[in-house]
């Protein structure tokens, strides 16, 4: 019955997602289909103000997100995209929702990950201890039944239910998921992986409360052992992962950050700059390349051509601070990976976010894509300016036919392929969890006394 409970708050959350982002993503298409047409139509102007008026660039929504949400709601749904600059991800789902709604969803992740589990201990906590206080497990070990035909028969009588409900529950959410219209892309495989993840995660809980239920003579020891067993993996290894991974592996504040960047702008190539050192240096060696003594005699406009060489350094310079953002970011992952070995609810967890493209690594390939764009809108600005006007030409004026000749943004997320091959360690962890835990939970078995 609870665990019935637990599938039906499970779907229900699905329902009530779908409808929610439903309308989230029409907002988004919405927003898209606005950006591209005020990029489109903002009149006759000199490329590289176009190029200052900038555009959007929107994350799509994928249905399996409505199952495990993971960072999306804290990282932001579009980032602005304009000359000599490269912008985070605004407009977070969270800064929309008051203090007591941002402390917990009831949401599918958090039902899966946190309450199924304590739902499985409240159901097997008792498994075998509770034979022992009855004097039943006497009887039935007298009568020659092995050690392992006991935890086989409590391991199934747990884990039976508990498949039959997960599937109903992926079969459910499957057909809602894939009857969502311009939705992203759905795939049943992926779907089918991430039950298979949540089975073995489960797996885990069951084979360690039938451990513990050998283990002890009283089903109240075993009830409060396993009960601290959820709150120290579930929630408390999760938090302390997190504070030693930020102890070890820092992240600049916001402010540091960008004093970094404006420090290395200002000792570079300024493209709004012509008497800039680095400026100076350029035009000297552009003239002698060309044979001429003046910027004027070159055969392109070196206005352009001096923004846009700005541009390709600033945009190295982005490069290089985003990618120690990154560097933190893969050995505060390898803080966490070595801390799998410890709970199986970080392998788990970061399996289900991976697979439903919501976790940190979805959103950096979404932003690495935008800045991609960003650097090829702005080149294509500069470039006609540079092709089609003259040096010190600064009325020159394009129009629409420019603006639609640039493509709009279109983002292709990660493959799943490689999304599994990134993950394998995670499985696999999580894999070694339910072996080993199972193991433990036959030895136990066959080590316990009758009384």
């Amino acid at each position: 019955m609870a665990l019935l409970t637990v599938a039906i708050l499970v779907v229900t959350a699905i329902g009530v997602g779908r409808q929610y982002y439903r309308q989230v993503n029409e907002q988004h298409e919405a927003a898209r289909r606005n950006a591209r047409s005020e990029w489109v139509s903002q009149g006759s102007k000199n490329p590289h103000s176009a190029a200052h008026y900038g555009t959007y660039a929107f994350k799509p929504k994928y249905p399996m997100s409505l199952l495990d949400n993971g960072v999306d709601k804290y990282s932001g749904v579009s980032i602005y995209l304009e000359a000599h600059k490269r912008n985070d991800a605004q407009y977070m789902a969270a800064q929309d929702q008051t203090a007591l709604s941002r402390f917990g969803d009831l949401s599918p992740d958090f039902i899966l990950m946190f309450m199924v589990p304590l739902f499985i201990i409240l159901i097997a906590f008792n498994s075998v201890s509770r034979e022992r206080e009855s004097g039943t497990l006497r009887v039935m070990m007298s009568q020659g039944i092995s050690p392992w035909k006991l935890a086989s028969g409590k391991w199934l009588a747990v884990f039976t239910p508990v498949a039959v409900l997960t599937g109903l529950v992926f079969l459910v959410g499957g057909v809602l998921l894939a009857n969502l219209e311009d939705f992203g892309l759905f795939s049943w495989w992926p779907l089918i992986l991430l039950a298979l993840v949540y089975l073995l995660y489960y797996g885990v809980f069951i084979n360690v409360s039938i451990l513990v239920s050998a283990s002890v003579r009283k089903s109240s020891l075993a009830f409060v052992l396993l009960l601290g067993i959820w709150i120290l993996s579930c929630l408390g290894m999760p938090k302390a992962t997190s504070v030693v991974a930020d102890a070890l592996y820092p992240y600049p504040t916001q402010l540091e950050f960008e004093e970094q960047i404006a420090e290395d702008k200002t000792n570079g190539l300024n493209g709004h700059d012509p008497w800039n050192a680095e400026s100076k240096k350029l035009e000297a060696e552009t003239l002698q390349k060309y044979g001429v003594d003046s910027v004027k005699k070159l055969p392109f406009n070196w206005d352009g051509y001096l923004m846009q060489k700005g541009e390709e350094h600033e945009a190295e310079i982005y490069f290089k601070h985003y990618q120690v953002l990154k560097e933190i970011y893969q050995k505060q992952s390898k803080v966490y990976r070595t801390s799998a070995a410890l709970s199986p609810f970080l392998p788990a967890r970061f399996l289900s976010m991976a697979l439903c493209r919501t976790d940190y690594h979805a959103h950096w390939h979404f932003a690495d894509e935008a800045e991609k764009y960003r650097l090829m809108l702005v080149g294509r600005l500069n470039g006609d300016m540079v092709d089609n006007s003259r040096t010190g030409q600064w009325d020159y004026r394009a129009d629409e036919k420019l603006w639609r000749a640039v493509p709009d943004f279109a983002y292709e997320p990660v493959r799943y392929q490689s999304i599994v091959e990134a993950n394998a360690g995670h499985f696999l962890v999580l894999l070694a969890w339910w072996v080993l835990s199972g193991v433990g939970m036959l030895v136990a078995v066959r080590q316990m006394k009758v009384f």
